[in-house]
C-alpha cells in the first residue's frame, strides 16, 4: 500500500511538472537545458518513470518559479523512503529494468541475500541501531527481490569476486545457507552467476561494485557505491565505459558451471566447518 501510495506521489509530481512547464511555455528540451538533463529525462520525470535527484527538483524550482514546491515534494518522497537516499532512485529502476548486471567484489548483492545474511551486513554497519531499525532495513532489502519472483523479471546476471564467496558473514552457518540460497537460485534459472577468481589479481572494477540496467523504453544507466555514498550514472559515454568494464569482468570469470561448483563447495565446507564447533 505504501509503495503504491509512493507511486501515485510522483505520477503527481510528473503531472504537476508537465502543467507548470507548459505554462511557461518551454519544450521539454529547452528545461532539460536549463537544469543541466536531457528533454528525453524531462518527459520520463513527467510520466512518473523516473525521479530527479534533490539538486535536479531544487533547478526545476528556479526556472519555472514554483516558489520551492518540487524539492519540498522530492524531499517529503525521499523521507518516507527506507532506503539511503543515494539509493532510492536505483531501488525503483530496478523494478523497471529488463536486464541487471551486477559486480559483487565483497558483498553479496542485495537482491540475493537471506534475511539472515542482510542482518548480518546491516547489523556490522550500524552496531548501535536499535533492532526496528535493523529490522526495516532488512525487510526493505527482502522486499527488493519481488522483482526476481516475477514472471516478467529481468535477466539477472552477477559477478561475484571469490572473496565474497569466503568472507564467513554472519557466522559459519548462515553463510553456507547463503551460498546454498544462491545456488539454488541458479539452478532454478533465476540468475546467471560467475565468479571471479582470486587468482585473476587486478580487474576492470577495483573501485568497487558496479551495476547495470537495461529498460525497453529508456537509455541504459550504471550504478556505483561506495560504503557511504552511491552514484547513479546517466551519461551516455560514462555508461558505455561501465559496459567495458563490465565485459572485462565477464572474460576474466569463471564459467557459469564452474562457479556453481565453487559456490556449493564453498557452502559445503562452511557447514562442515560450523558442524566441528
Amino acid at each position: 500500500m505504501a509503495k503504491a501510495r509512493n507511486k501515485e506521489a510522483w505520477e503527481f509530481f510528473g503531472e504537476l511538472l508537465r502543467e507548470l512547464r507548459e505554462a511557461a511555455d518551454l519544450s521539454r528540451n529547452e528545461l532539460g537545458a536549463r537544469v543541466f538533463v536531457s528533454g528525453t529525462y524531462i518527459g520520463l520525470f513527467e510520466q512518473g518513470v523516473r525521479k530527479p535527484q534533490l539538486d535536479v527538483a531544487k533547478l526545476i524550482d528556479v526556472v519555472l518559479q514554483t516558489g520551492g514546491i518540487f524539492e519540498r515534494t522530492c524531499r517529503k518522497l525521499i523521507d518516507g523512503s527506507p532506503y539511503a537516499v543515494y539509493f532510492n532512485d536505483v531501488a525503483e529502476l530496478e523494478t523497471q529494468a529488463t536486464k541487471l548486471c551486477e559486480f559483487a567484489p565483497t558483498v553479496v548483492p542485495g537482491l540475493m541475500q537471506t534475511a539472515d545474511y542482510a542482518r548480518a551486513v546491516t547489523t556490522a554497519t550500524n552496531p548501535f541501531a536499535t533492532e526496528e531499525y535493523i529490522e526495516e532495513k532488512v525487510s526493505s532489502r527482502i522486499d527488493r527481490q519481488v522483482i526476481l519472483q516475477d514472471a516478467t523479471r529481468p535477466e539477472y546476471w552477477v559477478i561475484m569476486h571469490e572473496n565474497t564467496l569466503l568472507t564467513p558473514v554472519g557466522g559459519l552457518e548462515i553463510m553456507a545457507r547463503q551460498l546454498e540460497h544462491i545456488a539454488q537460485l541458479i539452478r532454478q534459472r533465476w540468475i546467471l552467476v560467475t565468479v571471479l577468481p582470486r587468482t585473476a589479481g587486478a580487474h576492470a572494477s577495483m573501485g568497487g561494485m558496479l551495476q547495470l540496467m537495461e529498460f525497453s523504453d529508456q537509455p541504459p544507466t550504471a550504478y556505483t557505491e561506495t560504503e557511504f555514498s552511491g552514484t547513479l550514472l546517466d551519461d551516455p559515454a560514462v555508461v558505455k565505459q561501465a559496459q567495458r568494464a563490465y565485459d572485462l569482468l565477464r572474460v576474466a570469470a569463471l564459467s557459469p558451471e564452474a562457479s556453481l561448483a565453487l559456490i556449493e563447495s564453498a557452502a559445503e565446507e562452511f557447514r562442515r566447518c560450523a558442524s566441528t564447533t
